[in-house]
């Protein structure tokens, strides 16, 4: 990879790594480190990988960033913390929010899966290659979120 076409990919993947790294991490300041870390490791590398293979590069090692990040820091919230924060805050419904509420409720593989299928337009072969799955497994990862999603948004559809 030569200057030109890292520069490139800064220019072509770095929203949607932002992206991706905000509804992991849901901090700014850690998603913009990780941003960060992600093209720093791609510069360390630009000689062994190619331009064509940045994106997936890119996903693969912010994504795995992250999974660090999360292991070290682990706070779990219990489900019904979750849930009573939610209905708390019903008089001020924002679909938006509530979806990202859902999200972040969600195991991180399944989060990961729904998150780079139907955020960013990954392949369901590209999502497995990034977070290290099988195709089978991401297919049932995804659905297994979307399942979730709308029981949680069904839930506050009928509080509301």
């Amino acid at each position: 990879m030569t200057a030109k076409e890292y520069n490139e990919s800064v220019d072509l993947y770095a929203d949607g790594l932002y992206r991706f790294a905000m509804r992991l991490m849901s901090n700014a300041v850690i998603a913009e480190d990780l941003v960060q870390e992600s093209f720093t490791r791609l510069w360390e590398k630009h000689d062994n990988v190619k331009a064509g293979s940045a994106r997936s590069y890119l996903f693969t090692t912010l994504y795995n960033a992250a999974v660090d990040i999360m292991r070290t820091t682990r706070q779990q919230v219990g489900v019904e913390e979750a849930h009573a924060r939610v209905y708390e805050q019903r008089s001020d419904f924002d679909i938006q929010e509530h979806i990202n509420k859902g999200l972040a409720l969600l195991p991180e593989a399944q989060r990961t899966a729904i998150l780079l299928r139907d955020y960013e337009g990954y392949s369901y072969a590209e999502i497995g290659e990034i977070a290290n799955l099988s195709e089978a497994q991401v297919k049932v990862y995804i659905h297994r979120a979307r399942q979730f999603l709308r029981n949680y948004l069904g839930e506050l559809d009928n509080l509301l």
